[in-house]
C-alpha cells in the first residue's frame, strides 16, 4: 500500500521509548478500571499484567514481521505475502473496521463520561444526542478541511498523562489495605470471568503495534526494538496497576459501580477541586481522540479505495481536499456503533475486531520464517516458536471466553469484505 518514505534521521532509543508509551494509553484507562472490579475484583490487577504480556508477545510478532518488509501497512502486507491476496484483502478491509469500531467506542466513552460528571446527561436520550451531536460536530469539522492534527495530538498528550499522574500521587496517601481484602472474591474468581475481564481490559493496550510496523525507522532494531517495547509496555503496565490499586485502595467496592472511576478517586482524596480537575481531563483526553479517531478512519478506507480495494466512490474529495465521501460513511457506521451498546460492552468489541489483524501476523511469523530470507541485523524473535506460538494460543483462548453476539460485532467485518473482494475485482489483480 505504497512505500515507506526514506528519513535521514531514525528514531532513536529514547524517541522509540516515549513514542509507545504515549501510542499505548489512551482514554480507556479513565473509564475501564470499574469493570475491571466488577468482573474480577482486586485480582484484576492481576489481569493487567497478563494483557501486558500477551501485548508484548503480539507486538514482538509484529516487530519480526515488519523487519522483513521495506513496504508500509503492517498487517495487511504480512497477511498478503503469507497467506495470500484474498487474506490480504480481508485483513485489510478489517483494518478500516477496527478504525471505525474504535471511533464509535471513544464516541460512546465521551458521551459516558459527560453522563458520569454531570448526572442529567446520565441516560439513554441524552447519550444519544450526545452522540450524535458529536457526530455532526466532528463530520462538518473534517469534510471542512481543518487540519488540527499536531495540536490535537499534544492537548490530547498532556490532557491523558496529567490527570492519570495526579490520582496515582494523591491517590496513593489514602489507600485503605482493608479495600483488598479478600483479594480473590470467591464469586469472582472463576476462568471466564478473568477471560472476559482480560478481552476487554485488553482494549487499553491497543496502540503498540503502530510502533512496530515502523521498524525501518529505527536504530539499530536487532537491539533498540525488543529492549524499548519491554520498556514501554512495562511502563504502560506499571502506570495502569498503580491507577487500578489507587482506584481500589480509595473507593474499595464502590469502584466496580462507578461510571467515572478516577474522577470519583479524585473527588474522594480532593473534594470537589480534584475532581473537576480529573473531569476536565477526562473531557479533554477524550474529545481529542475522539478527533483524531474521526480524522483517521476516513483515511483507512480511502487507502483502500485508492489501492482499488473499495468502491471507487470512497475516493471523492471536496474543494478542500478532504474526502467527504469516506468521511461521511466512516462516521456514519461509527456513529451506529456508538448507539448500539455500552462503553465496556464497545471496548471489548474493539478489542475483538484487532485479533482479526494480531492472529494473521503471529501466524505469518511462522510461516515467512520459511519462506523468506532475513536480512543481517535485522530483529528475529528469541526462543524459535515459543513466543508466537503462546501468543497464538492465549490470543484463541481469549476469543473462545467472548460472546458470540460480541464475536460477531467484533469480527463480522471478515464477512462483509467478501462480496467486496468480488466486486472491486481484487481476485484478478496480481
Amino acid at each position: 500500500m505504497g512505500k515507506v518514505s526514506q528519513r535521514t534521521q531514525k528514531m532513536g532509543f529514547i524517541s522509540l521509548i516515549l513514542f509507545g508509551i504515549n501510542a499505548i494509553i489512551g482514554s480507556g484507562i479513565f473509564l475501564l478500571p470499574s469493570t475491571g472490579m466488577k468482573l474480577f475484583g482486586p485480582a484484576s490487577i492481576l489481569v493487567l499484567l497478563f494483557d501486558g504480556c500477551l501485548a508484548f508477545f503480539i507486538a514482538m510478532c509484529f516487530a519480526e514481521c515488519a523487519s522483513y518488509f521495506k513496504e508500509s501497512g503492517g498487517a495487511y502486507v504480512y497477511a498478503r505475502e503469507a497467506f495470500g491476496r484474498f487474506v490480504g484483502y480481508e485483513v485489510g478491509f478489517v483494518t478500516w473496521a477496527i478504525w471505525i469500531i474504535a471511533e464509535g467506542t471513544m464516541y460512546t466513552a465521551f458521551a459516558t463520561a459527560l453522563g458520569g460528571i454531570f448526572s442529567n446527561l446520565a441516560n439513554p436520550t441524552a447519550k444519544v444526542v450526545i452522540i450524535l451531536s458529536l457526530y455532526l460536530a466532528l463530520m462538518a469539522l473534517n469534510t471542512s478541511g481543518v487540519h488540527l492534527a499536531t495540536v490535537m495530538q499534544n492537548i490530547v498528550t498532556v490532557g491523558k498523562l496529567v490527570p492519570i499522574f495526579l490520582v496515582i500521587l494523591a491517590g496513593l496517601f489514602f489507600i485503605k489495605p482493608t479495600h483488598f481484602d479478600p483479594f480473590f472474591v470467591k464469586q469472582l474468581t472463576t476462568v471466564p470471568n478473568f477471560a472476559t475481564a482480560a478481552i476487554t481490559l485488553f482494549y487499553i493496550f491497543s496502540g503498540f503495534e503502530r510502533v512496530v510496523i515502523t521498524a525501518g525507522e529505527m536504530e539499530n532494531v536487532q537491539k533498540n526494538l525488543p529492549k524499548a517495547l519491554l520498556i514501554s509496555l512495562g511502563t504502560v503496565v506499571v502506570v495502569y496497576i498503580l491507577v487500578m490499586v489507587t482506584s481500589i485502595g480509595v473507593l474499595g467496592g464502590r469502584l466496580a459501580s462507578s461510571t467515572v472511576p478516577l474522577k470519583d478517586t479524585m473527588q474522594a482524596v480532593a473534594g470537589n477541586f480534584g475532581a473537576n480537575l480529573i473531569s476536565f481531563g477526562t473531557i479533554v483526553s477524550i474529545g481529542g481522540i475522539c478527533l483524531a479517531s474521526s480524522f483517521v478512519s476516513p483515511r483507512s478506507g480511502l487507502a483502500l479505495a485508492e489501492n482499488k480495494m473499495m468502491p471507487k466512490y470512497l475516493t471523492k474529495k471536496n474543494k478542500k481536499n478532504a474526502p467527504y465521501a469516506a468521511i461521511i460513511t466512516s462516521s456514519t457506521i461509527s456513529m451506529i456503533v456508538a448507539c448500539s451498546g455500552s462503553f465496556a460492552v464497545l471496548a471489548q468489541i474493539s478489542a475483538v475486531s484487532r485479533f482479526a489483524q494480531f492472529i494473521p501476523t503471529i501466524i505469518a511469523v511462522l510461516v515467512f520464517r520459511k519462506t523468506m530470507k532475513q536480512d543481517q541485523g535485522a530483529f528475529r524473535l528469541p526462543g524459535g516458536p515459543v513466543i508466537p506460538v503462546l501468543a497464538l494460543l492465549a490470543s484463541l483462548w481469549l476469543l473462545s471466553h467472548v460472546s458470540l453476539t460480541n464475536l460477531l460485532w467484533g469480527l463480522g467485518a471478515l464477512v462483509i469484505a467478501v462480496p467486496f473482494y468480488f466486486m472491486t475485482g481484487s481476485h484478478k489483480k496480481a
